[in-house]
């Protein structure tokens, strides 16, 4: 404040009345004042005639050195240095070479003096005049206008923003630096280079640019301070742009290195599946689940949709099933159908494979953009005939096929002794439709409820082998060879190079008080089961097929669901399984259940999160092999 009020204006008197009496303060007479007045008045009539109307053939020395000191000047205007306007350039090399000592013109570049208002504190511009004046004291050199540390990093964090409070801080200390090592030199004595230059005082006319930067924040100035500006600009987008280009470059290794990093943790996830019993277990409340919103799967039958049935609770989709020895993945819609692109896969087998076939397809529906590019090949909404169903995914180019074959062996007829014919169940041949899909890529095998039925169940003239037919069969064991036909199938017709086979196992059933056609009922349960103790016996013809897996040539992936779908009591459709009941189902509501089937979305989308797991670590175990031949190839 010391310093501006050492040269502002005082009662309204012009900065250049201010200076001439300073500098004949030692006269003291009025009217030795007023001869020096007149003499300064004429001198400075004729000078100002002569220096707009010089004489070129003007010899005296005098004026030669003038017009020779506002040539310097103009040429420092070339060079850089920016003057307030050509008149002051006059008027400060004229002053200066009478009152060498003088401050006070030579350090203000403005012709103009306002009266400044010092209540409410000072201008910018009056502080950034008066401090270039003391470095002019203390060099003998005009310098160009440093840029404050406010405005240095205003102009950089325009074009490199940094993204964290660390980087602001470090950002800011950076440039902090770089100001204070410039002001060091100038008051140091030293020149600054062209490119060390901050942006220089703009002419009286362009004052309004001078506190408004560009976007860029290379300019705000134009006339005859562009060079200087250009320069000084260059240097702010070279700093910029290798600050950004440092924070792109560490983003970059940061990226990568969290990239690597997930890719690590997944890995290490997919070796967990590996040696885990991904079966043993329990079901877990999760309020995160279904993977889609219950009602919002059109593709649903009607028979599975439980919500549009009007069953009131929803605890029975917030479960996810969780093995005990390691995290089981959620499935990732977007990801599977990556892993499923150009792919065909295939369901064999009953209603329950059915089941599981509609939620995979409301599953991977929901994570596709246009659902419109998802649609059944033949048109049909509905899919509760004996027959097959294919749904393609148009952008993925995949499609998920249902083949009905509950048996997975041919259901036959034959004409008896009298001419009738009679049904039976061909234990030697395969399903007829196994041509079809015996070259898919993924092929997911069930069966099960129907040899429950009472023709399969109690076996009497109804399995037949060759022409020969059973008059009487345990259905244990034409069980076991209706499976071994199946396997012997696979093992000669299925590639295990291009063909993964599944065989999902049986799905437990809750009928209590009877079974499905007897009074059975389950739609008073709305909670799993948590008390082991209270699990059904592991059923028999599971162990028949596992043992006929174990003897199979080509590898058959098992989903043993039989335990984790016997927890799940309340994960049936029951009473809600049909919206428009007949006479008789109104009048008694409760006969009429199903409780093998399962709602959607419930317990089957949990066996796809299963088969996803499988998938991923088939996927791991490939990626392993090829490295491992690639490896051996190198050595």
């Amino acid at each position: 404040m010391a310093e501006v009020t050492k040269y502002a204006p005082i009662n309204g008197e012009t900065c250049l009345m201010t200076e001439f009496k300073s500098q004949f303060y030692p006269f003291k007479t009025k009217k030795t004042v007023a001869l020096a007045y007149g003499f300064i008045f004429c001198f400075i009539a004729v000078t100002i005639f002569l220096a707009f109307s010089p004489s070129p053939n003007s010899s005296s020395p005098w004026f030669s050195n003038i017009f020779s000191s506002v040539t310097i000047s103009k040429n420092s205007l070339k060079n850089g240095t920016d003057f307030s306007s050509d008149g002051g350039s006059n008027f400060s090399s004229f002053f200066s070479y009478l009152f060498p000592n003088s401050t006070g013109i030579a350090g203000s570049h403005n012709t103009s003096c306002e009266k400044a208002d010092f209540n409410k504190g000072s201008s910018p511009v009056v502080k950034n005049q008066t401090q270039n004046s003391e470095r002019n004291d203390k060099v003998g050199v005009l310098k160009p206008k440093q840029n404050t540390t406010a405005e240095v990093l205003k102009n950089q964090t325009v074009n490199a923003t940094p993204k964290s409070s660390s980087e602001v801080n470090k950002h800011v200390s950076d440039v902090k630096n770089q100001t204070t090592q410039s002001d060091e030199l100038v008051n140091k004595g030293g020149v600054l280079k062209a490119n060390q230059s901050s942006f220089g005082v703009t002419k009286s006319s362009e004052k309004a640019n001078q506190t408004t930067n560009s976007s860029s924040g290379e300019k705000n100035v134009t006339g005859s301070g562009e060079k200087g500006i250009s320069e000084k600009g260059s240097v702010v987008k070279n700093l910029t742009s290798s600050l950004v280009k440092k924070k792109q470059n560490d983003r970059t290794n940061s990226s990568s290195v969290s990239a690597a990093k997930l890719q690590g943790m997944e890995d290490e996830l997919v070796k967990a599946l590996v040696n885990c019993n991904l079966f043993d277990g329990n079901w877990v409340k999760d309020d995160s689940y279904p993977l889609y919103k219950p009602g919002s799967c059109s593709l649903i039958d009607e028979q599975f949709n439980c919500i549009l049935n009007g069953r009131p609770d929803s605890n029975y989709h917030k479960f996810k099933w969780k093995p005990k020895g390691c995290s089981l993945p959620r499935l990732d819609g977007g990801h599977m159908l990556e892993l499923l692109r150009g792919k065909r896969l295939v369901f064999v087998g009953d209603s329950l494979n059915r089941n599981m076939w509609e939620s995979l397809i409301c599953i991977l529906r929901n994570s596709v953009k246009d659902q419109k590019k998802v649609y059944e090949a033949s048109g049909r909404q509905h899919f509760r005939t004996e027959a097959s169903y294919s749904f393609v995914f148009e952008d993925y180019k995949f499609t998920v096929e249902l083949f009905v074959a509950p048996f997975l062996v041919r259901e036959w007829e034959f004409q008896g002794k009298n001419g009738a014919k009679k049904e039976t169940l061909r234990l030697d041949l395969v399903g007829q439709s196994a041509e079809k899909y015996k070259n898919a890529d993924i092929i997911i095998f069930n069966t099960g409820h129907w040899w429950t039925h009472d023709k399969t169940a109690l076996g009497k003239d109804y399995y037949q082998e060759g022409s020969h037919v059973y008059g009487e069969l345990n259905v244990l064991e034409a069980f076991r060879k209706a499976l071994t036909t199946w396997a012997r199938w696979v093992d000669a017709n299925i590639n295990p190079a291009k063909t993964f086979v599944f065989f999902r196992g049986y799905s437990a059933s809750h009928f209590s008080g009877g079974q499905w056609n007897s009074g059975g009922a389950c739609d008073h349960e709305t909670e799993p089961i948590k008390n082991e103790t209270y699990l059904s016996q592991y059923p028999p013809k599971m162990v028949v097929l596992e043992k006929i897996l174990k003897n199979m040539k080509t590898r058959v992936s098992y989903l043993n669901i039989t335990r984790m779908t016997d927890y799940r009591k309340d994960g049936h459709p029951s009473i809600y399984r049909k919206q428009n009941l007949s006479e008789e189902e109104r009048r008694s509501p409760l006969r009429f259940q199903d409780c093998s089937h399962w709602c959607l979305p419930g317990v089957p989308d949990a066996w796809n999160e299963l088969l996803y797991a499988e998938l991923l670590v088939k996927q791991y175990q490939k990626q392993q092999q090829q490295q491992h031949q690639h490896q051996q190839k190198r050595t």
